[in-house]
């Protein structure tokens, strides 16, 4: 209701600035001046009492259409309602068929009007109906996919919605080599143009423009059409025979019609198409999200799917050697352990699910979802890592990325991952950073791996009421290398000298009373320690009981070199290095195999699928010499492995065997898998789930 009474306040306003004047002087005509309006006739015709049986199209919104209540709506029931002020006419209103309507059924119906017909040459000469000066001036308009030119020896396909009689015949005078297509409906046509099937639709400006708020039809253009106005009228439905004796009531109510209209000024009209324009605009369904987000949505229910799948082969996996090892006491701690690790970025999520559910008619909310639930995927599968790789962390073997790191942008992931929990566990938390050098080199996954862990630690021993603080500094050392000092402080337990100092040995656990329910198998800081060594620096912690604790986070790295003008062109262009012609993708799985193609072609390249290693042999030997460049190999297929298939192309007698670029996409990242890539013939080794920028990043570099 308020926002009914919202959209009638807007149209009076709109009234006064275009100077609608005249429907308050119409207003003021009223009853006084009916005396002086209609002719003795037509004031009996309208005394009888009658009421007249409308009949209107119900998919032309916002001009007519049924309503919530089933009842005519839209611009003409607003007109309607005013003639019945105007004139004492009573009517009745009743939805006419999909389809064409023929006389012989508005006739054994019983309709004696018809709305939202069009004013034009073809109308006025038909038999059976008897039209009205038109109540409604718009234009048409053409709906297509492009621009288009419009001349009579033009041949286009265009989709006619079932009905449009008058529009069928405008058209076959005035573009006699267009092709006329019907459609049920107005979506339907719309659907039609979208998808390429037909070349372009006409209809009303009103009509189009409520349609076209619909996600899916966002790539469609509109054209004003000035060689066919657009004027609406009522046609009085007559008999086919011209008597004037039969028609003479059918033309009292065209005249009662027509002096009514007269009564209305362009002011009054045009705030009646405000106000229904308002109040009936286009609604955002769940449907139209699903659509609009539809490629996110795939890649987000991908990327749960495949971590789901990787924490139970990892837990399966390890399970099964502590259990050939009789270590059922590991077992249990590493289960543990697992769930602390995964815990956080599960909640995430699970309550980003939750909010999308919540705003589906919000696209701007929905986004910002969409984006933080692909970050805490990305997060939670570099934990999995981090569990299979535990052994080379603590034999020192684990090799870290060095590439330019952003810490500005880290530490705010950092905040949006800790901040919910510290909310909900009624804790003051702020991030302090003073950073001379927020872009370094080094290896991003890991120190927010580090930072995360000791704020997870320090959120479960902060009692409600308490705080934690992360204040960041940096400073030049001796050789030019950046050091960058984390710490993260709490005033919860705290802990006693001596566990302090086993803290960062694994599997050690201090028992409180806070630390209750909280306990893990004590991997998380063992890990972290050998972390900060490995980057260069250091893991140190200050605590005393009931007071609190303070862990120094110390890690080292050169500052990050700006990228180059030639870097930034590439990103800016967005296109594809010349070099690159066409690439040759084997993989067996087919959803990740139309997935990868779609995105490298919406890049601008050419992309050939093979289903295994056989079938990309075989297209390679029957491409020319140099069409392939790069060949993105899975390593696990049926019939012919990746790791044959490298050989195999490798050993062809033509120039561009050994030339061509092997990269393999894969799910093992144990450096054994790597080394058996690299003698197989392969040049470079990216590991599933892809990272399409990194994966375009190397192939614009060929």
């Amino acid at each position: 209701m308020k926002s009914k009474r919202a959209c009638r306040a807007a149209a009076v306003v709109l009234s006064v600035f275009l100077g609608f004047g005249a429907v308050q002087a119409t207003a003021c005509a009223g009853e006084g001046q009916q005396e002086e309006l209609y002719t003795q006739a037509e004031k009996a015709y309208i005394e009888a009492g009658k009421t007249l049986k409308v009949g209107y199209v119900c998919d032309r919104k916002p001009v007519s259409f049924q309503g919530e209540d089933g009842e005519l709506a839209g611009i003409s029931r607003y007109l309607f309602d005013r003639i019945a002020e105007i004139s004492g006419l009573c009517f009745d209103y009743a939805p006419l068929p999909q389809g064409d309507v023929t006389y012989a059924y508005l006739e054994e119906e019983g309709f004696d009007l018809v709305t939202s017909v069009e004013y034009n040459q073809e109308n006025k000469e038909a038999r059976g109906i008897l039209i009205s000066d038109p109540y409604l001036s718009s234009r048409k308009v053409v709906v297509a996919k492009e621009e288009l030119e419009f001349r009579q020896d033009t041949s286009f396909q265009v989709a006619i919605s079932t009905g449009s009689q008058t529009i069928r015949k405008v058209l076959a005078r005035q573009f006699p080599e267009f092709e006329l297509v019907d459609y049920a409906s107005m979506e339907e046509c719309l659907d039609a143009v979208s998808r390429g099937e037909a070349d372009l639709l006409i209809q009303n400006q009103y009509v189009v423009e409520y349609w076209l708020y619909k996600p899916r039809y966002q790539d469609l253009l509109t054209i004003p059409l000035m060689e066919i106005p657009d004027q609406l009228c009522f046609s009085a439905v007559t008999p086919l025979e011209m008597d004037p004796g039969q028609l003479e009531e059918e033309e009292i109510l065209i005249s009662i019609l027509n002096k009514s209209i007269a009564q209305m000024s362009d002011g009054e009209v045009a705030s009646y198409v405000v106000s229904s324009t308002l109040e009936n605009r286009y609604r955002y369904s769940l449907g139209d999200f699903l659509y609009q987000y539809r490629y996110m949505l795939i890649l987000l229910g991908i990327s749960l799917v495949l971590i789901c799948v990787l924490l139970y082969v990892v837990i399966w996996a390890r399970f099964q050697t502590l259990k050939a090892q009789a270590q059922a006491k590991a077992k249990g701690d590493f289960l543990a352990a697992m769930g602390h690790e995964l815990r956080t970025p599960l909640n995430g999520l699970i309550s980003l699910q939750y909010l999308m559910g919540q705003n589906t008619e919000e696209p701007k909310k929905l986004t910002g979802y969409l984006q933080q639930s692909s970050f805490l995927a990305r997060y939670l599968l570099s934990l999995v890592n981090n569990v299979l790789d535990m052994s080379k962390l603590q034999e020192g073997k684990l090799a870290l990325e060095c590439k330019p790191v952003d810490l500005e942008t880290l530490l705010a992931a950092v905040e949006s991952l800790a901040k919910q929990g510290m909310e909900e566990k009624g804790i003051t938390f702020r991030i302090h950073a003073g950073l001379s050098h927020p872009r370094i080199m080094g290896d991003a996954v890991r120190i927010q791996q580090v930072l995360g862990h000791l704020l997870d630690n320090a959120r479960k021993y902060t009692e409600k009421g308490g705080f934690v603080t992360v204040t960041v500094s940096q400073w030049e050392d001796s050789q030019g290398g950046i050091v960058t000092q984390a710490l993260v402080e709490d005033n919860g337990c705290g802990m006693g000298e001596a566990f302090q100092k086993k803290l960062f040995l694994p599997f050690t656990q201090e028992r409180t009373t806070v630390s209750q329910g909280n306990q893990g198998i004590g991997l998380g800081l063992a890990v972290c320690s050998l972390l900060a060594k490995r980057m260069g620096g250091s893991l140190s912690v200050d605590s005393r009981p009931g007071e609190g604790s303070r862990f120094t986070f110390v890690f080292s790295g050169r500052p990050a070199v700006e990228p180059g003008q030639q870097e930034e062109k590439a990103q800016e262009d967005g296109g594809r290095a010349p070099g690159v012609s066409r690439i040759l993708v084997a993989e067996d799985n087919e959803l990740n195999g139309q997935i990868l193609v779609e995105l490298l072609e919406g890049e601008g390249f050419e992309v050939t699928l093979a289903e295994n290693g056989k079938k990309a042999v075989e297209a390679f030997e029957a491409s020319a010499p140099g069409e392939y460049s790069v060949i993105l190999m899975d390593l696990m297929m049926p019939e012919m492995d990746g790791f044959e298939a490298a050989r195999t192309i490798r050993g062809l007698d033509r120039p561009d065997a050994l030339e061509v670029k092997i990269f393999a996409t894969t799910a093992n990242t144990f450096q054994e898998d790597r080394n058996k890539a690299f003698r197989s013939g392969m040049n470079d080794f990216i590991e599933k789930p892809i990272d399409i920028q990194e994966l375009l990043k190397k192939l614009r570099a060929e």
